[in-house]
């Protein structure tokens, strides 16, 4: 054993607790406090790794996220492709297995757990990054300001945390970016955590449960940012130097000192720096034998690592120019200290060469950031040495993670590159997981030592966020919190919810997905509803369609510009349905147009698509048609909707009070009339999604609540029922009504849906109209939209099942088409679905198949329509 925990234990272990963990298929224990490298030391674990490229063997190189060799991929009990070992802390029952560098994604992504995640948000005064003396000192100062103050630190402990009231703290949390004007990312790690997390940033207490591992993406936005964090300890290239059992001499000392593990038995430390020499002493007073220490700027030097699988042995040129071997297991190195400018450099600040410190300082950046401590170059002196002289350049490791060496840049600048950056791109150092944190200016330097020219000529490459790698899982969400995103609701929400709807968000909006009854299953309120609409009445509350007000004098040529149907021969009064297209030709959205008056329409959208269709409206007027007389107004908020379905609909109209008269011959379909509803002033309109007699009562959003009711009071005699979206797809796909988005992927003309008759190619020019006509466009064996009826009648297809046009019984097959819609229809009896299907005009009568993971569902092709084909039922 080489290795092993002191008898003292460390500033951050408790004793009292162990914990168990394996490596590499090995049961092991540490204790609480400890990081996965850390109790790998403890256990005797130097080594164990591999490079990624030349599958050299590495170990435990650092004590941070700058560690560029011990690489882990978490099992459990979460699942983490590739970690750093020394940033994982230990916790009971962790599996993890060595990688060499590069994750890798589950071959069974429903067998592993991944952590929760919490999006919060917060805003200060001043936000201080980095944890050390530096850190606390600046929050201590900022906090005497006045104002709130909160210090953020990667690990999870902090030494002599501020107690100061105005000052929180978030420790195990890493600064991923920092951005324009102080808005920065952090991401906390609280895997182990359980119950209720408690948390108080400035003066608000947060309390809400967590699974057992949750990650918190603290989204922060502060009137100054200030950076303390801290230096990175720089390598030395020299032969050998990546065996494993080198070690940067700070990690060797952060063992000692804050986990108790002692990293090696017989040690040599070979330094530029006091800074780095004085580690002996750490390392003496720990029980380590010393060999000796070997100070660079006495000429000095390790020459080269020699050993197998690890550490061994160190050639060493002496003083008067003669070389020694000394038998060691650990060989502590320190070249110096870089700033670590990380997030410094990503935001635009500036770095100039200090030659005392031999390293890079920051210089120059925005007026709201500045940098304390030995990010901002209080370092000790430290002579520059970068590569040593001796042996082959192919064995002194410059970048561990890339297995670049100094042979690497030469054959780089021997290809005619000069600059840095372009080295980077060639030789890949600075790219991996560490982004090239211990070999970033290193690599520079080498290079100016390489072209002759002096000390800091060429800057380090530059830093990207983030600072360290997270997860795609934890930036993309799930999301917390009200004010995270607008949440949009009707003005009828409360009796939504008094009545026990169960929502959906569609958008930014809260819609009611289905009504249950007590304990109703989601399949017997859906049914209840579709029959109340097809056998009596329902009502949906249908709010949140887009409506913009298009006003001007232009209005009528500018609306047949972005409609494939004619709008301006539409008369006042009038309701028109309209299909709008991309430049590419495929269905973009589509809604109706009411002609208010000559010069004015209202235009409804999908919901989704309401910001969509008035950001397309502004820029073709605003780019491409600034002469046209017309302005586009949201007025989606402004108007509650009522829509009555079924065939008792007019009778609920009616009982509800209105002076519009609403017989069929006055008020025919596709017509709208001004007048009241309930006492209320309204906009009636003769509309249908469902196939049944319909109306839309349009009343100002204040009175929605008041017309809801009504209608709802009014509507009992006649079986009224609200309906909710479910309900609402149901219906419109018997009537093979498509949903922009569903049953249309931006990859569908008019012609595959059908509706071939709503382009009105004798209009003149309309967004879209000249891709009509690609080639690609006009195949006849496009995938067109069908009825598909499942053999059974029972079986529900999956929305998005591939469809093939022979059982052949094998996989792959060749594919055809794809299911965009699947429901259960009362009304029918049985289960259908709407589809995409290459040639699918032509193929009514004939079969496909489904092959899904239990068996293959055999299909007939059918029209889309599957109910009330010839649209009697649509005026009652």
């Amino acid at each position: 054993m080489t290795s092993g925990r002191l008898s003292h234990g460390g500033a951050w272990i408790d004793r009292s607790k162990p914990v168990g963990f394996a490596f590499d298929g090995t049961e092991l224990e540490g204790f609480e406090g400890d990081t996965l490298a850390s109790a790998l030391l403890a256990n005797g674990v130097v080594g164990g790794f591999r490079s990624p490229i030349l599958g050299r063997p590495r170990g435990i190189y650092s004590s941070g996220v700058e560690e560029p060799n011990a690489y882990v991929e978490i099992t459990q009990p979460w699942f983490d492709p590739i970690v750093a070992a020394t940033t994982v802390s230990l916790i009971d029952g962790l599996v993890a297995r060595s990688r060499a560098g590069v994750g890798r994604l589950p071959s069974d992504p429903g067998s592993v757990t991944t952590p929760g995640v919490a999006h919060r948000f917060v805003h200060v005064e001043v936000l201080v990054i980095g944890g050390g003396d530096s850190g606390r000192a600046a929050a201590r100062a900022a906090s005497v300001d006045g104002g709130r103050v909160l210090l953020v630190d990667e690990h999870p402990v902090l030494d002599d945390p501020p107690t100061v009231d105005d000052i929180a703290v978030l420790s195990g949390a890493t600064a991923l970016g920092v951005y324009d004007d102080g808005y920065a990312v952090v991401l906390e790690r609280s895997r182990g955590a359980s119950g209720t997390w408690t948390v108080t940033v400035m003066d608000e207490r947060h309390e809400f449960p967590l699974p057992h591992f949750e990650d918190v993406v603290w989204h922060i936005r502060a009137g100054r940012v200030v950076l303390a964090t801290g230096a990175i300890e720089r390598p030395i290239a020299f032969a050998g130097n990546d065996l494993p059992g080198v070690m940067l001499a700070g990690a060797a000392q952060t063992y000692v000192e804050r986990y108790g593990v002692r990293p090696g038995e017989r040690a040599a430390v070979f330094a530029t720096n006091n800074l780095g020499l004085g580690v002996a002493d750490v390392l003496l007073e720990a029980g380590v034998d010393m060999v000796r220490t070997f100070d660079a700027r006495s000429s000095e030097l390790v020459i080269e690592a020699l050993g197998g699988e690890r550490l061994e042995r160190i050639l060493v040129r002496t003083t008067d120019g003669g070389e020694e071997e000394f038998d060691v297991d650990l060989l502590a190195v320190s070249g110096g200290w870089n700033p670590n400018l990380g997030l410094w450099r990503s935001i635009g600040g500036g770095v100039r060469y200090d030659d005392e410190r031999a390293t890079f300082v920051p210089d120059g950046g925005p007026p709201w950031l500045s940098v304390e401590g030995s990010a901002a170059g209080d370092l000790p002196a430290s002579t520059p040495l970068w590569s040593v002289e001796h042996g082959d350049d192919a064995a002194k490791f410059v970048d561990l993670q890339r297995d670049q060496t100094v042979a690497d840049i030469a054959e780089a600048l021997g290809g005619g590159l000069r600059s840095v950056e372009h080295v980077k791109r060639a030789t890949y150092i600075g790219t991996a997981v560490d982004q090239g944190r211990t070999s970033g200016v290193l690599a520079a330097e080498i290079v100016s030592h390489l072209l002759g020219e002096a000390a800091g000529a060429q800057g380090p490459s530059n830093a990207r966020p983030p600072y360290a790698p997270a997860s795609y899982l934890a930036l993309a969400g799930p999301t917390r919190g009200d004010l995270l995103d607008p949440i949009r609701t009707t003005p009828m929400q409360p009796w939504h919810v008094g009545r026990g709807a169960a929502f959906e968000n569609v958008g930014q909006w809260k819609r009611p997905w289905f009504f249950p009854r007590e304990a109703e299953p989601t399949e017997r309120a859906v049914e209840r509803e579709c029959l109340a609409v097809r056998n009596a009445v329902g009502a949906m509350d249908a709010s949140t369609l887009g409506k913009i007000e298009v006003v001007g004098a232009d209005a009528p040529a500018f609306l047949d510009r972005m409609y494939t149907n004619r709008m301006s021969n539409l008369p006042v009064g009038s309701i028109r349905y309209g299909l709008m297209l991309g430049l590419d030709g495929m269905v973009l959205d589509d809604g109706v147009a009411m002609r208010l008056a000559e010069d004015r329409y209202l235009v409804t959208t999908t919901t989704g698509g309401a910001a969509t269709v008035l950001d397309r409206f502004e820029e073709w007027l605003q780019t491409e048609w600034p002469d046209l007389r017309v302005y586009c107004t949201s007025v989606t908020e402004q108007w509650a909707v009522v829509a009555i379905n079924g065939p008792r609909a007019r009778d609920v109209v009616a009982e509800a009070g209105t002076d519009v008269d609403v017989s069929r011959e006055a008020f025919p379909f596709m017509t709208f009339r001004d007048g009241h509803v309930a006492g209320v002033p309204a906009r009636l309109a003769r509309v249908s999604f469902s196939g049944e007699l319909a109306y839309e009562l349009h009343v100002p959003a204040w009175h929605g609540l008041e017309v809801w009711e009504a209608v709802m009071a009014v509507g009992e005699p006649f079986g009224i029922e609200p309906y909710g979206t479910e309900a609402m797809h149901v219906l419109r796909a018997e009537k093979g009504y498509v949903i922009v988005g569903q049953d249309t992927d931006g990859s569908v003309t008019p012609h595959d849906l059908g509706m071939d008759w709503i382009v009105n190619l004798s209009k003149g020019d309309f967004v879209g109209r000249r891709s009509l006509r690609r080639a690609d466009v006009v195949r006849p064996d496009r995938k067109q939209l069908v009825g598909l009826a499942p053999a059974d009648g029972r079986t529900l297809l999956p929305e998005g099942a591939q469809l093939v046009l022979e059982d052949t019984g094998r996989i792959p097959m060749p594919l055809a088409g794809h299911v965009t819609s699947s429901y259960r229809s009362p009304a029918l009896g049985r289960t259908f679905a709407l589809a995409m299907l290459a040639g699918g005009h032509g193929m009514h009568g004939g079969n496909v198949y489904a092959p899904l993971s239990e068996a293959t569902v055999p299909c007939t092709v059918t029209s889309s329509v599957a109910y009330d084909p010839e649209g009697e039922r649509r005026d009652g």
